[in-house]
């Protein structure tokens, strides 16, 4: 297949709603041939009577015109759909396994803005598609294969709304905390970034004990992710504040995010909560092989922390996707990103922002420690992370003296135990630029010297 029709990116499908990839004809188109697939994976269904493919969105305007496309293509291969609404990414990836679905697609931009949307793919056991099945699927929306296949009368799949899908995923949520603790005594600012987590994070934590103040919880269509959520947690830990909370907790539009904030003020973000929660589970050795799973971007401060408490830290490329194939591959239960994907394999198939919360939250609770003490464990090696915006994705050795730059930014960092990271997003027009060591003022020059040659180039 030609590269222009390539329509996943690294998770999922995603852009501008409206603008192919992301319409409503590619989406008819997508759901034919999702259904096509996950039809002939397995001959019967995991269920009574036809296939059957679970359809969860977040709350954004254009999730209703992809929803009844994406329907409506299944549909006329003879596959059932489940709607369940809005939902966090996870808990469509639960309710899939929940209801034995064949296949499960999350309608969701994560955490881009409103007018962007995207769609993804989860398989009958929770887990993200493999690359092959991805594959076919893209094949079979541009080849023309499956024109011909129509099932007629009773052969055409029908639509059921499932009512208790939320319900399902506050149960299983609460599952990942230990029944002979509350959260009583907790006062908790929660922000929803108007997504999918309005109704299901606040739930949890009231059924817990919690005192819960809620934040970004009246969705409209067009104020997902908007000044606020994970995406601007500045809302979060001025709130933290003004409550004078024990904590606050920031999603982004599918939940399957979390940052965090202690009773300070100060944010906690994934690798701090990596470092809380794996050193904690060396010492209660229920860390898998004793190691954590994270990526490129994880400060080495939390690498050297792991190391010294016995543990060892393996990383992958950028995208949660990456982390769960490598704990797959290596059997481990623990991994997850600096900008909050954490997955807990012990509880769940994917990122889960909520579950991520109630880990910390049921360690603060054991411990009778306040958030800012635990953030303590370890200590973050200077950092500084820049996006330049793009018109386009050129490689960088293509542009003038970028390489050279990065040279000899790499040789003077690796002086001083630091590095260099330099990539395009996956899901974003920008370029990224990491770089780590021991001198701030030397991270801030070369971050300067690196951007302003791409910015001049290609920026927008």
């Amino acid at each position: 297949m030609s590269s222009p029709k390539k329509i996943f990116g690294t998770d999922g499908v995603r852009g501008t709603a409206n603008v192919e990839p992301v319409t409503a004809e590619t989406a008819l188109k997508l759901g034919r041939a999702a259904a096509h697939v996950f039809k002939n994976l397995e001959s019967q269904s995991r269920g009574r009577g036809k296939h059957k493919i679970v359809i969860g969105k977040d709350t954004r305007l254009s999730g209703y015109m992809l929803e009844n496309a994406i329907s409506s293509g299944i549909l006329s291969m003879g596959v059932d759909v489940l709607f369940i609404g809005p939902l966090p990414t996870p808990g469509v990836a639960y309710v899939t396994r929940s209801l034995r679905a064949d296949a499960g697609i999350v309608i969701t931009a994560s955490h881009n803005p409103y007018e962007d949307n995207g769609i993804k793919f989860f398989g009958a056991d929770g887990y993200k598609l493999d690359d092959k099945i991805e594959n076919k699927i893209e094949e079979l929306v541009f080849s023309g294969e499956i024109e011909k296949v129509r099932p007629t009368a009773g052969e055409i799949g029908k639509a059921v709304r499932i009512d208790d899908a939320l319900g399902r995923y506050i149960e299983f949520a609460k599952s990942s905390f230990p029944r002979g603790l509350t959260l009583e005594g907790l006062r908790v600012v929660v922000d929803c970034g108007h997504g999918a987590a309005y109704k299901s994070t606040p739930s949890v934590l009231h059924e817990l004990g919690a005192e819960v103040i809620v934040y970004g919880h009246r969705p409209d269509g067009t104020n997902i992710n908007k000044d606020c959520g994970s995406m601007h947690p500045a809302q979060m830990c001025h709130k933290v504040a003004e409550h004078q909370a024990h904590l606050g907790i920031a999603h982004d539009g599918d939940a399957d995010r979390v940052l965090l904030c202690d009773e300070n003020g100060k944010l906690i973000d994934g690798d701090d909560i990596m470092a809380i929660a794996a050193l904690e589970m060396l010492a209660e050795k229920t860390l898998a092989e004793k190691t954590l799973v994270a990526t490129v971007m994880s400060n080495a401060g939390l690498e050297a922390a792991i190391k010294s408490a016995g543990g060892k830290m393996l990383r992958t490329a950028v995208g949660d996707k990456n982390v769960i194939d490598e704990m797959l591959r290596g059997g481990y239960n623990f991994g997850g990103e600096q900008s909050g994907h954490l997955i807990f394999r012990d509880y769940g198939t994917t990122g889960d922002g909520l579950v991520a919360a109630l880990q910390i939250l049921r360690i603060v609770k054991a411990k009778g420690v306040p958030l800012s003490q635990l953030a303590k464990c370890w200590t973050r090696f200077p950092q500084l992370v820049t996006n330049v915006k793009v018109r386009e994705k050129k490689p960088f050795e293509q542009l003038a003296g970028v390489n050279q730059l990065v040279a000899d930014a790499e040789k003077e960092l690796a002086a001083q135990g630091g590095r260099l990271l330099l990539r395009y997003s996956g899901t974003e027009p920008k370029a990224r630029l990491l770089v780590e060591g021991s001198d701030a003022a030397t991270l801030k020059s070369w971050s300067q010297k690196i951007c302003g040659a791409i910015e001049k180039q290609i920026g927008v």
